[in-house]
């Protein structure tokens, strides 16, 4: 499986998908066909923001599990959400934890922060998790919206999962987690860390 930088938020794992299909051909196929209700709107193809946020759910954790798309360890969410005057725009939402050091004044009270997961199976990148409350605690996180272009949204064709809705969804999520690693700077902006 591809490692997580700095640089990656978002891996798709076509390798795993492929060798733990169970039909032969893909996980997600089957995870598409299983969550069919979610794939069309009263017998109709969905729209591409519609489609997107479907197909983004099933791809990723805790609806696939290992995800079609895994995101980065220490990111508790990355997720879609719409926005706009007619809520017809997506974003990614990327929550980003963050230490006291990121603020320019601490209160003057030793308050708890986050903690490295003990159980976290990534070295580099853990998950931050609440710390046990022996003291009040003051926990930060960054909520970063960035904008996702249209052009890297994709209509299905049809209403019901098959060969080319699962591509469709494919060529979808592949783009939403391209532009999630384009942005990935902004992360690393956020944790003072290239790392």
């Amino acid at each position: 499986m591809p490692q997580f930088t700095s640089q990656t938020l978002a891996l798709v794992d076509e390798e795993y998908d492929t060798v733990n299909a169970s039909g032969g051909s893909s996980r997600f196929h089957s995870y598409l066909a299983v969550n069919a209700g979610r794939l069309h709107e009263d017998g109709a193809p969905l729209t591409a923001v519609d489609f997107a946020h479907a197909v983004w759910r099933i791809a990723t954790s805790p609806v696939m599990s290992p995800g079609y798309v895994r995101i980065r360890p220490d990111l508790p969410a990355l997720t879609l959400v719409t926005t706009g005057m007619d809520y017809n725009q997506l974003a990614l939402r990327i929550d980003v934890p963050l230490r006291h050091g990121v603020l320019a004044r601490r209160p003057a009270e030793r308050l708890g922060d986050w903690e490295r997961d003990p159980w976290s199976s990534s070295n580099e990148w853990a998950a931050a998790i609440e710390p046990g409350l022996r003291r009040p605690a003051l926990l930060l996180t960054a909520t970063l919206l960035v904008p996702l272009p249209e052009h890297a949204l994709t209509a299905p064709t049809a209403a019901r999962p098959g060969p080319a809705m699962t591509r469709q969804a494919k060529q979808t999520v592949k783009a939403i987690a391209e532009h999630a690693n384009a942005n990935a700077h902004l992360v690393a902006d956020l944790t003072g860390s290239a790392r």
